[in-house]
């Protein structure tokens, strides 16, 4: 019975709907413990900037060492059963963080959640893909972008009403929201396009050989897909120490008024993040309204370099401004083009990758960016320490500068796969 729930939905829902309810049930769960894990580590387990740099570096390798063999799981097998998988571990990955403040265990959680993490990476985006069609998936990639901006938004106003009683409170609501999550896909997510590799064959490492093996053919013979993943991989140098730095930017270098007869940072960055999430969806539906054709364009090479531009622009103005209002408006702005550039660039990434690699494919782009998270992570870290949280900050603004002349600089593709 458990076997045959874990493979095949009991009441199925449409794929599309089905998507955009996953979609909003896990950002709103991630944002129940982003919202306030980075200040959690800062305030209550009392880390370093090296070490909230180690926490995340932590979380890169795994990913690194999990997201192929996980996407090629996803590729023979099952990506129902891979995101199942993943969405229990997560659970257990976000319980952990709130019940236990040490540095250990923070690094512990970071294992669990990236293994989780690496079952989700590539196979979530395999499987639509594969339910709904490769050739329409730029405006569902784009409407799920603007469905998980508001149920980040909503996540968010939930983690400053809860972090203002108990800091793990969310933590431990998020953790618990994604092992319930996972138990409502179990009978009702469907997987009716897949079609898995023969069971005598599925089991052998030969099998995940070949479709590893196809899936790096498939990345030498793209060129197109060549740039994206060494996007990925610049992309994952700079941002590991602005992903985890941003926020001691804000909490050493700013003096925080008080809101609502508050001084607690929780209530801040509840705020911070709202702001940011409103910006953010504002920005998404007014690209989409103004220009869609350019949203659903085959080789959207110009919006996505203007995007990366702004989002190289964003950091610096977080690094050198000497205002909160104007830090924090830089932080929004850099925001704003990402969440735009996201779900273009994922459509773009698909269209150019065939079905019977897509998560194999997908997952080793996840890894690019982890092996840039690893190796960039470490060494800002330690340049925060030794030097500055801003000077950190900078660095990493000028390692993306590339990204906007390999994005100007890419050619059509003379294939489009489906």
């Amino acid at each position: 019975m458990l076997t045959t729930l874990l493979v095949h939905a009991r009441r199925p829902v449409a794929p599309v709907p089905s998507f955009f309810i996953l979609t909003a049930a896990s950002t709103l769960l991630y944002a129940l413990t982003f919202t306030v894990n980075l200040v959690y580590m800062v305030t209550v387990v009392g880390l370093d900037p090296l070490q909230m740099v180690l926490v995340g570096t932590v979380l890169e390798v795994t990913c690194f060492l999990f997201e192929i063999p996980t996407g090629i799981v996803a590729d023979l097998h099952s990506r129902r059963l891979s995101i199942l998988i993943g969405l229990v571990l997560i659970g257990c990955a976000f319980l952990l963080q709130g019940m236990v403040p040490t540095f250990a265990a923070m690094l512990a959680v970071q294992l669990i959640w990236g293994v989780g993490y690496t079952f989700t990476s590539g196979a979530t985006e395999a499987w639509i893909t594969d339910e709904q069609g490769a050739e329409e998936m730029a405006p569902v990639f784009t409407r799920a972008q603007q469905i998980s901006l508001g149920a980040t938004f909503a996540g968010t106003v939930a983690a400053g009403l809860l972090g203002i009683v108990d800091i793990r409170t969310p933590m431990v609501l998020s953790g618990a929201g994604f092992l319930l999550l996972a138990g409502w896909l179990v009978l009702t997510m469907p997987e009716d396009h897949f079609h898995p590799v023969p069971r005598h064959e599925r089991d052998s490492f030969e099998a995940m050989g070949r479709s590893f093996v196809g899936g790096l053919a498939l990345v030498r013979r793209r060129a197109v897909v060549r740039s994206l993943f060494l996007i990925s991989l610049i992309a994952g140098l700079a941002s590991e120490a602005f992903d985890r730095l941003w926020t001691v930017r804000i909490l050493k270098d700013f003096a925080l008024p008080t809101l609502f007869g508050s001084h607690e940072p929780v209530v801040w960055f509840a705020v911070f993040s709202l702001v940011g999430t409103l910006v953010s969806l504002l920005a998404s539906l007014a690209v989409n309204r103004i220009s869609p054709a350019r949203v659903s364009a085959l080789h959207p090479r110009r919006l996505l370099a203007l995007l990366s531009a702004v989002q190289t622009a964003g950091i610096v103005g977080l690094a050198l401004s000497g205002n909160l209002w104007l830090a924090l408006a830089a932080l929004w702005v850099k925001g704003a083009a990402e969440a735009v550039a996201i779900p273009i660039q994922a459509a773009w990434l698909n269209r150019n990758v065939e079905s019977h690699v897509r998560a194999t494919v997908l997952s080793m782009n996840g890894q690019a960016n982890a092996i840039g998270q690893v190796v960039g992570g470490p060494p800002l870290g330690l340049l925060g320490n030794r030097t500055s949280v801003r000077t950190t900050l900078l660095a990493s603004a000028v390692v993306t500068v590339p990204i906007t002349l390999i994005f100007a600089r890419m050619k059509p593709a003379r294939v489009e796969a489906s």
